[in-house]
């Protein structure tokens, strides 16, 4: 029996097909297939069900899987612990939609890149639907979601709040709403507005807030890190969470101001969310736990609005 044995069959419970295990471990299929079936063989149970639609783990094969992920983890904790640069060093794979980037990505990365010198994170900026299939998919570790009210996370994921804020309008210094207390969805109508493309949680909102009477010209940009970048440069106003502007460094040397959404008490959440069940690596645990501080720590340094 060989740990990499028991690697190939976690990766193809997560991953759903022996092509795909293959193509995420960088291995032939033929390898890996003939690998599991040693294994088997060695046992004397069948572990994987296969069939034309792709593998799944046998009975049999849940049953042993807890024991095999026990090992997985302890050798994970063992070359830890010894200094393997390999283990150490593995990959994280996350993707964001970036609301939280400046503030809270990027302070996790630089934490974890001084915590872990050898570590490296692969930061994907995509859409909801794309980071929740990646999740699904096993070609994610992790992913930053925005959530509005009523959302839920997909029951294949589970999901750790990391911030909780409020839609707010965002605007160039000197605009002439940045000088009232809050802002009316009517004033926002007669302006420029920098929307979001569909697939984003802010996409929704704004035309939740709006219904069928939109802004008379709408730019669409992918992110909030290029929908700040508009703002600032006087192309339009937009809406986003108060966590991915209050504490941006465009926030801060002034170029924007935020201010309140008369009438909108609508709640928006960012979540951290992972495959259900999936086996985690040492790395993706220390990430997680550097993500929660840098939560924590932008929490208590965000300034009211």
């Amino acid at each position: 029996m060989r740990i990499e044995q028991l690697e190939y069959v976690a990766a193809v419970t997560e991953h759903g097909s022996l092509r795909r295990a293959a193509e995420q471990l960088h291995v032939s299929q033929p390898a890996l297939s003939e690998a599991i079936a040693k294994l088997e063989r060695e046992l004397r149970v069948t572990l994987l069900d296969r069939r034309r639609s792709g593998a799944r783990i046998s009975e049999a094969g849940r049953d042993l899987l807890p024991h095999m992920v026990a090992v997985l983890e302890a050798v994970d904790r063992l070359r830890d612990a010894s200094g393997d640069r390999l283990s150490v060093g593995r990959n994280v794979r996350v993707g964001t939609v970036n609301a939280g980037t400046a503030m809270l990505l990027l302070p996790a990365i630089e934490a974890f890149q001084s915590e872990r010198p050898g570590a490296s994170v692969d930061v994907r900026n995509l859409q909801q639907d794309e980071i929740q299939v990646g999740l699904a998919e096993g070609t994610l570790d992790l992913g930053l979601v925005n959530l509005l009210d009523g959302d839920d996370v997909p029951p294949d994921l589970v999901g750790l709040e990391l911030r909780r804020g409020r839609p707010v309008v965002v605007l160039p210094a000197g605009h002439r709403l940045a000088f009232q207390d809050e802002i009316a969805a009517a004033d926002l109508r007669e302006e420029r507005f920098v929307g979001m493309r569909a697939g984003y949680v802010m996409h929704r909102f704004a035309h939740r807030l709006f219904g069928a009477d939109l802004p008379r010209a709408w730019h669409s940009t992918d992110g909030a890190e290029m929908g700040k970048m508009m703002v600032a440069e006087g192309l339009g106003v937009t809406v986003l969470p108060d966590y991915s502007v209050v504490g941006d460094p465009l926030e801060r040397s002034g170029l924007l101001v935020v201010r309140p959404i008369a009438e909108d008490a609508t709640v928006v959440r960012m979540t951290l969310q992972q495959r259900r069940g999936q086996r985690t690596t040492e790395a993706v645990r220390a990430f997680i736990e550097t993500l929660r501080r840098s939560a924590s720590e932008e929490s208590r340094h965000a300034v009211p609005r």
